[in-house]
């Protein structure tokens, strides 16, 4: 049950919202201090248990203030930006900001984003994003565009997820509008287009999103009165696509359809958002807050003075403007129960505030009409007399994570896949707390190993490296190549030294290859054991002209082959951190996957068009990446290996064809530019003309 809170006035002085506004409110350092940023040029510090301010900061006259202040969580300073590109950084002694530290940016900033414990990251107007300190390291570097040309950022919103930072922001243009994400782990930028469902004559107004599982749950409040989802995927399949994305109706009429000002949203849990507007064209402005899990809504406050449509909510609070006075409205969200939702469940109702269940017509078509509140009787309730226990229940996680500590794989693993197959509000943290579990109890219990339960952990797509670093670690030790392998292509954030690690168990596995033979399907990542690697190796076998015997097959086995295609050379990696770990293999292994790298480089090199088996190939780049990556870090050794004489000499005749090849390419590209010049000069040739030019 959610109930709203006495409101008190934090600033009882008008602040310089002007018509649309303060630019924004930020928490500080501190758990009550909040940054509150007016529309002018002052920045003020608010403490709010005191209800008074602890500091003000003010740009100089003729300066305008263009994006919130934001706490540096990693320093204890604030930033702010003025006139778009000056940045200012000072603390709390700092008095003067025309004194403090000042950076002209070369682009124009839209907004800082800051969470406690990660970096503040700058989000720029064309939509590129910079950490802060490599913007201070050179500020007037050169800031690309990303979105498209006609595109303007209407609202953003920054996550921590599984503890990698993810940037999504909306852009709109012609009416239309587009979702990208920034995964910072991994550098991918995806980006959606947000097509219209059954709103297709209506004007969205205000954007909200919250984390549920492995998606970002966009919620949008539209000029029909009605809020619309659309769940965009935190790992997309495809990032060089522009994916679309169609949204669904959430809940219906919460406020008034003939409204498209001072009506605003914001998610504050999984099952509950606060809504401000409206709530009928003739009312007045009202503080709601609906249980979207059951459609009901669970309280709402009359707000007489009028608001300027903008809600924030930090804790247990929430921030609007009520009148011209900055007003803190307490509210609280309980678990969300079917009786709570209905009004059941015992509360304490404040004083001003409407605390009432606003019930949902299941009946109605597609399950999204709202029942009026002065109806005779909620359909949702049965005719026949039941009863409704609110004793609680065990939750599904805790009972799974007793049955580890004591059960059978075979048992661990059933009721594993019970609670896949159902969402609890607390999937994520549960996920994590399982796997641990787990492995707690493989360290206990050396001949304990759940291989099908781990797999499916990992296959949710919620877990990452730095959430779970044991996993690995007992995979390595178990020597699972088959969960190596998922692993490499689900984690993001996987360390080179582990990665390095994975590489030196596929090359020198050899007990393993007759196992490999028989696992599932999900080792092959698109293959049939049977007949497509067999006829990849027949393919990529056949004998090219002016070949060695050692070039022309393959040097090594299928399944290996595979691990080594499809997890390895996809992996993310730094290049200052991985060549150290690349010089601890051992001769034969940097030998014999020099190689293989060949053998795929020569191969993919003879024909253009051949892609290599798999459901994401690696390509000629990654190829030629790793190659000078081995050489890099163990040329020397290269050297002294009799073994890899004849390859060396191989890549030294290979290389240098290539250099003959592109230096010729660049003669052709010349003759072109001046034949195209030529052209261009030529305007006078008529309908139709015959020219011939000699090249020499």
């Amino acid at each position: 049950m959610a109930a709203l809170g006495e409101e008190f006035t934090l600033s009882a002085e008008a602040l310089f919202a002007g018509p649309d506004g303060l630019l924004g409110v930020e928490p500080s350092d501190k758990t009550d201090h909040f940054l509150v940023t007016d529309r002018s040029r002052t920045v003020v510090l608010y403490k709010v248990s005191d209800q008074k301010p602890l500091g003000s900061w003010s740009v100089k006259q003729g300066q305008i203030i263009t994006c919130p202040a934001v706490c540096n969580y990693q320093t204890g300073e604030h930033i702010v930006v003025h006139d778009n590109k000056v940045l200012r950084i000072w603390n709390n002694e700092d008095v003067n900001l025309d004194k403090v530290f000042k950076a002209t940016l070369s682009a124009e900033v839209h907004k800082i984003h800051s969470i406690q414990g990660t970096e503040p990251l700058v989000l720029f107007e064309g939509g590129a994003v910079r950490g802060l300190e490599a913007l201070l390291a050179e500020p007037q570097q050169k800031i690309e565009k990303v979105i498209c040309d006609g595109e303007v950022i209407k609202w953003t919103k920054f996550f921590v997820v599984f503890r990698h930072p993810v940037l999504v922001f909306i852009t709109e243009k012609d009416g239309n509008h587009y979702a990208y994400v920034q995964m910072f782990n991994s550098r991918n930028l995806s980006k959606y287009s947000l097509l219209l469902g059954q709103e297709e004559k209506s004007v969205t107004l205000n954007f909200t999103a919250y984390v549920d599982r492995k998606f970002i749950s966009l919620m949008s409040l539209s000029s029909d009165g009605c809020i619309y989802e659309t769940l965009i995927p935190i790992y997309p399949g495809d990032t060089e696509k522009n994916q679309r994305l169609v949204r669904s109706l959430l809940l219906k009429a919460v406020v008034s359809g003939i409204t498209r000002n001072g009506v605003t949203l914001t998610a504050l849990d999984q099952d509950h958002v606060a809504v401000l507007g409206p709530p009928l064209p003739s009312s007045k402005e009202c503080l709601s807050i609906w249980n979207i899990k059951f459609q009901t809504l669970q309280t709402s406050k009359e707000l007489p003075q009028g608001t300027s449509g903008q809600l924030w909510f930090y804790g247990e609070n929430l921030f609007m403007l009520h009148g011209k006075c900055l007003t803190v409205v307490p509210y609280k969200c309980g678990s969300s129960s079917l009786a709570g939702a209905l009004g059941k469940l015992k509360h304490t109702q404040d004083t001003g505030t409407q605390t009432m269940p606003h019930f949902v017509n299941w009946e109605m078509s597609q399950g999204c009409g709202l029942g009026s509140p002065n109806s005779e009787q909620p359909r949702i309730l049965r005719r026949k007399k039941t009863e409704i226990s609110l004793q609680p229940e065990v939750p599904a996680s805790e009972q799974l994570l007793s049955t580890i500590k004591s059960g059978s794989e075979k048992h661990i693993e059933v009721e594993l896949r019970k609670f896949l197959a159902k969402w609890t509000p607390d999937f994520h943290t549960a996920i994590g707390d399982i796997l641990t579990g787990l492995l707690g109890r493989c360290k206990a219990e050396p001949s304990f190993y759940p291989q099908n339960c781990l797999m499916q952990l990992i296959q949710t797509h919620v877990l990452s490296y730095s959430l779970c670093p044991g996993l690995m670690d007992t995979a390595l030790e178990k020597t699972d190549v088959q969960m190596l392998q998922l692993c490499l292509q689900q984690f993001p954030d996987i360390p080179e030294s582990v990665t390095c690690a994975c590489l030196k168990t596929f090359l020198s596995n050899t007990e393993q290859d007759e196992k490999m033979e028989e696992q599932s399907e999900i080792l092959r990542n698109g293959f049939n054991a049977e007949k497509n690697y067999s006829n990849h190796n027949r393919d990529l076998s056949k004998k090219p002209q002016d070949s060695t015997e050692e070039t022309s097959s393959c040097p090594v086995i299928p399944k290996r082959a595979a691990l080594l295609r499809n997890a390895i050379l996809h992996s993310a990696y730094s290049e200052t951190f991985l060549l150290p770990h690349l010089k601890d293999l051992p001769a034969q292994d940097i030998t014999l996957f020099l190689q293989y790298l060949y053998f795929l480089y020569l191969k993919c090199s003879e024909n253009a068009t051949m892609t290599l088996p798999g459901i994401h190939p690696p390509t000629l780049s990654q190829i030629m990446d790793w190659i000078c990556l081995l050489l890099d870090a163990n040329f020397t050794v290269v050297l002294m290996i009799p073994e890899a004489k004849r390859l060396l000499i191989n890549l030294y005749k290979f290389v240098k064809s290539q250099i003959s090849v592109y230096s010729e390419l660049n003669k052709i590209e010349v003759s072109f530019r001046e034949i195209q010049k030529l052209n261009q000069e030529k305007n006078n040739t008529g309908l139709y003309s015959i020219e011939v030019l000699e090249l020499f």
